[in-house]
């Protein structure tokens, strides 16, 4: 599946529009994560604790928005965001959104190529 944060695709073009797609995922750091990503804090620099949180997180909430595209019968998703937000002192909230799309070659466009 074909996703993009551009509203078009060069060398395609939208046939149809099925609409909103999102993945939702919210994790939490457990307790013993929190405890070494606090002490880390206090010397500062990148907390890898929630680096790789963060970035599992992403990934399933992409994941589960093409999942979801693909259920409602799409072959790509543009406009594609990610949006975050904390809930209570200890969650993370991610959402991957697009719009699904079915798109096909576009004779007229010529195709980009990969060199």
């Amino acid at each position: 599946m074909i996703v993009a944060t551009t509203p078009y695709l060069t060398g395609y073009r939208v046939t149809e529009v099925k609409g909103q797609v999102f993945g939702l995922v919210v994790r939490s750091r457990g307790l013993a994560g929190n405890f070494v990503a606090r002490l880390r804090s206090i010397v500062g620099g990148e907390i890898h604790e929630y680096t790789q949180l963060l970035e599992d997180t992403r990934r399933q909430a992409l994941d589960r928005m093409i999942q979801n595209a693909t259920l409602m019968g799409a072959n790509a998703v543009i406009s594609m965001r990610f949006d975050s937000s904390e809930i209570g002192t200890s969650m993370s909230e991610i959402v991957a959104y697009g719009t699904a799309v079915v798109i096909v070659p576009d004779a007229n466009a010529g195709h980009p190529t990969i060199d």
